[in-house]
């Protein structure tokens, strides 16, 4: 599944930098996002500016709310039905280590036997010389358009956009992924990248950006599905070439996995004469016993589905059967950067079940774009400050560790048991040992120096308590305090103060516990 840790700019495909625009698009259209009702997309902020302008977006939050609830509820009815539903998250937990110990060895492994059956694989340590390997490959096949599959890794390093600058199209052949590509958005979720959307938004996406979109479409499902199917079945007979990504590959044989729910990967995967997979380093799993054990928890933990709709299995080239030429670009692009932190590199385990977007109460009400990255939800905010690194709290990627209460749901619910509280804490952690060297304190900073100097001494915090008097009348009646004057207002600018106890523990132990004449600031 997909999307762009360098966030690049929205833009039509064969707008004024003169990109290639995918056939059957309507590049006389204004160019451009279309937009949410007064809610145009912004990036590069960090995630508390993003996060306030999402709120804003009541039609979003509507959208997110309901498509999260019912993919929860699904996910819990299938997970209930497995006996040793536990038993299998400890055992893709057990997996993924051994994979992230011995993942050099593997990845040669995976190598040979790629090779040996007839494919190539080309090593791409970043963004930019995957995009290039990608690019070349579409030229020596003589063509300028593609289709892809949905694919994380291929939207992470920006490859649409990398192509386009090289004069060739790709078309996304997921609906999704298709609904957000024809109106030059970004996804916001990893499993349902257009989940920020409604039918009646798709409706005028499709008028408004699909050249062979009926004049009379209505925003039915089932009429949305029919356009688009129509729309892209030309690109299916006709493309000569086709990217993918990978959701496992199997070391000991050279076996690539994508599974998908529409059947528009197996169209991609089998047609094309030309087959090129991108896929990160840590996708792998050293056998076929091993494939077994995801095959059983990715289904249920992404779509709620007893087994996926299609699971495509290709090794090498067969001659006379399917692509004839197989290309597998692995892609580093930081994840050794990750795996260098024994904490930190826990995250690699993901197998993108985007489980933890849909339990998250964050995520429920900003939805995936105000993470500013393609990695959206709790797992985001672990993963991309690792692929991409970060330089303290002016960073935005820094913001995103802090995108969470830390309430522990997605750990509950992650079919490969990654303790992403744990790892949240560790890369705050890590924010506040970078900011340590600045001559210049952040606020953030300053505010938790006079915090420790206050809790640190006994008399200091009683002293502080008996000012709480304040916030109680502040709260009134209502019991919470909305408004505070700088700089207490950058807490309550996004949270209410509930107001203080009118017994301190510090009172009521006193009256309960010490002897007259003793004191209660110790």
């Amino acid at each position: 599944m997909s999307t762009y840790l360098g966030l690049p700019t929205l833009r039509r495909k064969g707008d004024a930098g003169g990109r290639a625009t995918p056939s059957g698009t309507r590049p006389d259209e204004p160019f451009g996002p279309v937009p949410h009702p007064d809610d145009p997309l912004r990036w590069g902020e960090t995630f508390p500016q993003a996060a306030r302008a999402a709120l804003g977006n009541d039609q979003m939050r509507a959208n997110l709310g309901h498509a999260t609830s019912t993919i929860r509820a699904k996910r819990a009815s299938v997970v209930g039905e497995v006996p040793d539903w536990e038993a299998l998250r400890d055992a893709g937990a057990a997996i993924k280590t051994h994979v992230m110990a011995g993942l050099p060895d593997l990845l040669e492994e995976l190598e040979r036997n790629v090779t040996a059956r007839g494919g190539v694989v080309h090593w791409a340590r970043d963004a930019a010389e995957a995009n290039r390997i990608v690019a070349e490959l579409v030229r020596a096949a003589g063509v300028d358009e593609v289709v892809k599959v949905k694919s994380m890794a291929t939207q992470e390093i920006g490859l649409n956009e990398a192509l386009a600058e090289a004069g060739i199209a790709a078309t996304e052949t997921d609906l999704a992924e298709l609904i957000v590509q024809l109106a030059d958005d970004m996804p916001s979720h990893i499993l349902v990248p257009a989940i920020h959307r409604n039918r009646e938004e798709i409706r005028r996406i499709f008028l408004e950006r699909m050249a062979d979109a009926p004049a009379d479409l209505t925003d039915a499902p089932r009429e949305l599905a029919m356009a688009a199917r129509a729309h892209l079945r030309r690109k299916f007979l006709t493309a000569k070439v086709a990217i993918s990504g990978a959701n496992f590959a199997v070391a000991d044989t050279g076996t690539l996995s994508v599974v998908e729910s529409e059947g528009n990967g197996r169209m991609c995967l089998t047609l094309p004469e030309t087959l090129i997979t991108v896929m990160g380093i840590e996708k792998l799993v050293p056998t076929f016993t091993d494939l077994e054990v995801f095959l059983q928890t990715l289904p249920r933990s992404s779509t709620g589905e007893r087994m996926n709709p299609y699971t495509s299995l290709w090794t090498g080239v067969t001659p006379g059967d399917g692509p004839q030429k197989f290309h597998l670009v692995l892609l580093d692009n930081g994840r050794t950067r990750a795996l260098a932190d024994d904490v930190g590199r826990a995250a690699l385990h993901c197998i993108r079940c985007s489980a933890c977007l849909n339990v998250c109460p964050v995520y429920e009400r900003v939805g995936g774009h105000a993470y500013g990255s393609v990695y959206p939800g709790p797992i985001g905010a672990v993963l991309t400050p690792q692929l991409t690194g970060s330089s303290g709290h002016g960073d935005p990627n820094s913001s995103l560790p802090f995108a969470s209460t830390l309430c522990g749901a997605c750990y509950d619910v992650c079919p490969v048991k990654i303790d992403i509280p744990s790892l949240l804490v560790h890369l705050r952690a890590r924010v506040a040992d970078e900011d340590r060297g600045r001559r210049v304190p952040t606020g953030w900073g300053a505010a938790m120096k006079a915090a420790s100097a206050v809790m640190s001494d006994g008399g200091r915090f009683a002293l502080a308590e008996k000012g709480t008097v304040v916030a109680r009348i502040l709260a009134g009646r209502k019991g919470y305090v909305r408004h505070l004057p700088f700089p207490a207002s950058a807490w309550t600018a996004s949270r209410d103060l509930p107001a203080p106890a009118k017994q301190t523990f510090r009172d009521w132990w006193a009256k309960e516990h010490e002897q007259p004449g003793e004191r209660s600031d110790r």
